[in-house]
């Protein structure tokens, strides 16, 4: 696999808390040059940074974020208000406790309420593998199928761990055709993207790729 397939399924992500504008054109810079799925960002920076981009990247953000605990009429606000300010993609946190509750039914109907705020955008849906078990794991699988979100994401990166390879092979085994797979958090090599997509993911989420790229000499692009 060239690297040039691996960047076309980057979502190059900067969403730490001290992210400043400049960094954040540093990153837009680079997806452009690179050619990356999207870049994604704090919702803070849509406005701008779609007006930055001139139509040449999709702009992504993230609602809920970090912990997901938000309440719903809260992050259907967020999503239109993000999607109003040019955002092409939307990634969303679960609420974690509610999985833990067994209230799947409550996190189902905030998936929808949120897709429908979305419209015709990507909704990407974070279910934290990390703080889940395998049951949980695979019962999300079928919440965000039910829900017809168009991705099912492992993490935030913000949390105890990233993806893992066996997450994303739970995923393909478990989640509906119609529901594509992100990777993100920790996914650090060339290696492990192409292992990653190898298994299922269709996206990465990732800062240190395009990173990596503009270090190495003959990277192939």
């Amino acid at each position: 696999m060239e690297n040039k397939e691996i960047f076309e399924k980057v979502d190059h992500t900067l969403l730490t808390q001290t992210a400043t504008w400049s960094d954040i054109k540093t990153i837009c810079d680079d997806a452009i040059t690179y050619q990356v799925a999207s870049v994604c960002i704090p919702a803070s920076y849509v406005k701008k940074a779609k007006e930055y981009v001139e139509g040449k990247m999709k702009v992504c953000t993230v609602i809920g974020f970090p912990n997901g605990y938000n309440t719903t009429a809260v992050k259907v606000f967020e999503t239109k208000d993000a999607i109003n300010n040019g955002a092409d993609e939307i990634d969303m946190v679960i609420n974690i406790g509610h999985v833990k509750d067994g209230l799947y039914d409550m996190i189902e109907d905030e998936i929808r309420q949120i897709k429908a705020a979305c419209g015709d955008k990507v909704l990407k849906v974070i279910i934290e593998t990390c703080l889940l078990t395998e049951e949980e794991k695979i019962k999300m699988c079928e919440v965000v199928t039910n829900a017809k979100a168009d991705y099912i994401k492992t993490s935030t990166g913000f949390s105890t761990s990233g993806a893992t390879f066996e997450d994303v092979a739970l995923f393909a085994k478990y989640v509906g055709k119609d529901v594509k797979i992100k990777a993100a958090g920790g996914i650090s090599s060339f290696d492990d993207a192409k292992k990653f997509i190898s298994l299922g993911a269709s996206r990465l989420g990732t800062s240190r790729i395009v990173k990596l790229a503009k270090n190495e000499q003959g990277s192939g692009y």
